[in-house]
C-alpha cells in the first residue's frame, strides 16, 4: 500500500498556514486519543474534513444525530500564542498495512497546507527493570524529527528520549518528518499499556500547552476532562464489540 489508499475530504476550506497538527491515532494508553478530543472540546475546534479509506472500519459514529467518520479532522482554536490547531481524531487502532499509508498522506497534506509541525501524543510503555532505578511516573519525554523542533524541546526543558521504541504512527512520522525536513515532535508519558491512562494524556496535554498553546491549562479540570473522554472511547469500543458479536463477524481492530 502507499498514500494512494488515503484519501482527505475537506468539509470545510481554511487557512491553515503555520497550524500544528495533532496526530490523535490511538496510541499505547489512548494517550493521543484522550489528549485530541480534550483539545478539540476545550478549544472548541470546528470540524473541517475527514481522512477516508476503503480499508477503515465500515462504521459511522453517531453524535448529536449526526454521522461521523472513523477519521475526522478538526481546525480552530487559535491559544494565548495565536497558534491554530489542527487535530486528525480516531478512536479506531489502524490496521498494520494502512500505518504508512496514513502517516504519508498526514506529512504530504500538512506540507500542502503549509503547516508548521506535527505534534503526536504517545503513551510510553516503561521496562520493569528500568522503573526499579528511575521514577519516570511524572516525566514527559520528546523526541524530535529536526534541529529545529529538538530546540523547541530544549527552549520548553522536555527532557530528550534518548534510546527506545516509537512505532505506529507516530513513528512514521517522525521518519517522514527528518527525511522531508519537517518538524514532527512526538512527546510521551507513562502509560499502562492495557487501559485508557488519563493522568498520561493530561501530562502530554499539559506539556502540549507549554510548548504550543499558552493559555494556562488548570490540571485539574484537565485531568477530569481526560477521564470522561476515557469513559466515552470506552463506550465506542463495548458498542462496537457488542455490534460485531449479534452479526458474528469480525470487528474492526481497535485499540484496546
Amino acid at each position: 500500500m502507499d498514500d494512494g489508499d488515503i484519501s482527505i475530504h475537506e468539509l470545510k476550506r481554511v487557512d491553515l498556514k503555520g497550524a500544528t497538527i495533532i496526530d490523535g491515532f490511538p496510541s499505547v494508553g489512548l494517550v493521543s486519543s484522550i489528549a485530541a478530543n480534550y483539545l478539540i472540546k476545550v478549544l472548541d475546534l470546528e470540524h473541517i474534513g475527514i481522512m477516508d479509506s476503503e480499508h477503515f472500519p465500515t462504521v459511522s459514529l453517531i453524535r448529536d444525530s449526526k454521522p461521523l467518520s472513523p477519521v475526522r479532522i478538526y481546525a480552530g482554536g487559535k491559544g494565548g500564542r495565536g497558534d491554530q490547531i489542527v487535530a486528525f481524531i480516531s478512536e479506531f487502532q489502524p490496521p498494520a498495512p494502512l500505518v504508512r499509508p496514513i502517516a504519508y498522506a498526514l506529512v504530504k497534506w500538512a506540507i500542502e497546507q503549509r503547516c508548521k509541525m506535527i505534534v503526536s501524543p504517545e503513551g510510553l510503555v516503561v521496562d520493569p527493570e528500568l522503573k526499579t532505578t528511575t521514577d519516570v511516573s511524572d516525566i514527559v519525554f520528546g523526541i524530535a524529527s529536526t534541529p529545529s523542533a529538538r530546540e523547541l524541546l530544549k527552549e520548553n526543558e522536555i527532557r530528550t528520549f534518548e534510546e527506545g521504541v516509537i512505532s505506529g504512527v507516530a513513528g512514521i512520522l517522525l521518519n517522514e518528518g527528518r527525511k522531508r525536513d519537517f518538524d514532527v515532535i512526538t512527546l510521551l508519558a507513562e502509560a499502562h499499556p492495557d487501559f485508557p491512562d488519563a493522568k498520561a494524556a493530561a501530562l502530554v496535554l499539559e506539556a502540549i500547552d507549554r510548548i504550543l498553546l499558552g493559555i494556562e491549562f488548570d490540571a485539574k479540570p484537565l485531568f477530569e476532562e481526560s477521564q470522561r473522554i476515557e469513559e466515552h472511547i470506552r463506550e465506542i469500543q463495548k458498542q462496537a464489540v457488542v455490534r460485531d458479536e449479534a452479526k458474528d463477524v469480525p470487528r474492526p481492530a481497535m485499540y484496546g
